[in-house]
């Protein structure tokens, strides 16, 4: 078995009615919504170059998507699925990370942001930096929440005023990264530092 992630082409437009079959298949499981995108839609998506799909070798592993709203200022990262036989053997973690390079590449100053209902993708979103957030710091774009419409739970989002759902929103903000990564690299240095001066002064 060789599973390769990458991003998708047009060689891989064959898989869109399995791609959405899949999604489909997993909110039914979960109970849960994942909205159902058109073939069109996720065709648009491999031919643009904003999705990431993992194969072995001529078969359809797993899948993602990117797409930026509110003029670029935010990018969602959408549609994760992995087939049932190929879970637990890291695939998910590696076509986000795929899916988040791609992201940063591309909409290199948006924030990267997903809802989720899965504990694992929480848990995969929290390793590369996002952070739980309320729907009100998500974008306003209503392209992005009419997209909700076809998800079960969609009376749950309007009785809510489109303030909550069951869905977790979390985000990515790279200057916010940044200002972490920038604090992190001054507190090692103070660190080195300091230790430099207590080998420098005692000998050790």
């Amino acid at each position: 078995m060789k599973i390769d992630v990458m991003v998708a082409t047009e060689e891989h437009l064959g898989f869109v009615s399995q791609i959405n079959d899949e999604i489909d298949s997993a909110a039914k499981q979960r109970g849960t919504g994942i909205a159902r995108r058109t073939d069109e839609y996720i065709a648009d998506k491999i031919k643009s170059g904003k999705a990431i799909i993992a194969v072995n070798r001529n078969e359809f592993v797993g899948f993602c998507y990117i797409e930026s709203w509110g003029h670029d200022e935010f990018v969602a990262n959408s549609g994760l699925i992995v087939r049932p036989q190929y879970r637990g053997m890291g695939v998910a973690k590696r076509i986000k990370q795929a899916a988040f390079n791609l992201s940063r590449q591309r909409f290199p100053n948006a924030k990267l942001f997903g809802l989720t209902t899965g504990e694992a993708v929480m848990r995969i979103n929290t390793e590369l930096g996002y952070e739980p957030v309320t729907f009100a710091k998500l974008t306003d774009d209503e392209r992005f929440w009419a997209g909700c419409q076809s998800c079960v739970n969609y009376d749950v989002l309007q009785r809510t005023n489109m303030t909550k759902c069951l869905c977790t929103g979390m985000i990515y903000d790279p200057e916010k990264a940044a200002k972490k990564a920038a604090a992190a690299a001054t507190q090692e240095a103070e660190s080195k530092k300091k230790s430099s001066l207590w080998s420098r002064l005692f000998g050790k």
